[in-house]
């Protein structure tokens, strides 16, 4: 990896959640298989301990770091740092994703194969390597109701935006891992921080489409996302927040708020009669409140960070 401050060709932004154990295998990912691009790497430190920033500074001196104390959702935390990118691109990745071929150099060359991108995305796979995702269709009203009731998979549908070969067009983006121009990604204002967990990747990509700006995948880069672990009490947060999300962004009218709510009070409904009935199932406690919380917000007018805080402040 070659570093030139005078000439930054990506910014890479990593949000991270005190979780070294992930970051940084990430990080020494980056320095292992980029080698000829100039970079600069942003980590924003989100609620680290003094113990976790000191070692991070300690084995990764040369990164950026931005410290964020108060609670963020992903977009608010993302944009701290995507706000001072020099890069002409900028690469944002999730902590808990992999490089293991040369990521960051292969997408650079993508735009240069592909003049009409405006963002590039990576094959992105689990660890035991089945397919994430390789493109993404458009996500609406129909398909969120079809996809609640596992009726529709955007990875197994047949669309000309998911699964086919070499550099093709996407209509979203997987926030896990995407290359966007700088100068059109500062055009957009950045992420939607309306958005605290989700779908501020959709979100954006949504806006980018309509004005005119394209998302491509290149099928031929691949990179791992270590998504999923064990079950966590900061879903009885996280999800309701992303339950409004979606209601906020489908809703785009009275009509269509009242639609979206309704489906996902009915998806909720029909979760929670499953976890009711499965009295010795892993997590049921756990997956119940997590259904309580989310049907609790269904008709409240706070916000997702709000949302956030109120049930995140009784489990800290």
């Amino acid at each position: 990896m070659n570093i030139d401050n005078e000439k930054i060709d990506v910014s890479v932004v990593i949000v991270c959640m005190n979780n070294i154990a992930t970051l940084f295998p990430c990080l020494d990912s980056i320095y292992r298989f980029t080698n000829n691009t100039n970079i600069e790497i942003f980590v924003v430190a989100y609620l680290f301990s003094d113990k976790n920033l000191e070692l991070l500074k300690s084995k990764f001196p040369k990164i950026i770091i931005i410290k964020s104390n108060e609670i963020r959702g992903f977009s608010e935390n993302n944009n701290l740092a995507l706000r001072q990118a020099a890069g002409k691109f900028c690469f944002v990745m999730n902590d808990d994703t992999l490089l293991e071929m040369p990521v960051i150099d292969l997408l650079l060359e993508s735009f240069q194969k592909e003049p009409r991108a405006s963002f590039m995305s990576p094959k992105t796979v689990y660890a035991n390597n089945d397919l994430q995702s390789c493109g993404r269709p458009r996500i609406t009203i129909c398909t969120y109701f079809l996809s609640a009731f596992k009726l529709w998979d955007e990875q197994k549908v047949k669309s000309k935006y998911i699964n086919q070969k070499g550099i093709f067009q996407s209509y979203n983006i997987v926030g896990a891992a995407f290359m966007v121009k700088t100068d059109i990604l500062k055009e957009l204002n950045y992420f939607d921080e309306t958005y605290f967990f989700c779908p501020e990747d959709i979100a954006l990509s949504t806006l980018a489409n309509k004005k005119g700006y394209l998302c491509f995948v290149n099928e031929y880069v691949t990179l791992i996302h270590l998504e999923g672990g064990t079950a966590s009490t900061i879903q009885t947060a996280t999800q309701p927040a992303i339950y409004k999300g979606m209601i906020l962004f489908l809703g785009s009218n009275n009509l269509k708020k009242i639609l979206i709510t309704g489906i996902v009070f009915l998806e909720i409904l029909i979760k929670r009669f499953y976890w009711c009935l499965n009295l010795s199932a892993n997590n049921r406690t756990l997956n119940l409140k997590v259904l309580e919380n989310s049907f609790n917000i269904l008709f409240s007018k706070k916000t997702t960070k709000e949302i956030f805080i109120q049930y995140y402040n009784k489990i800290k």
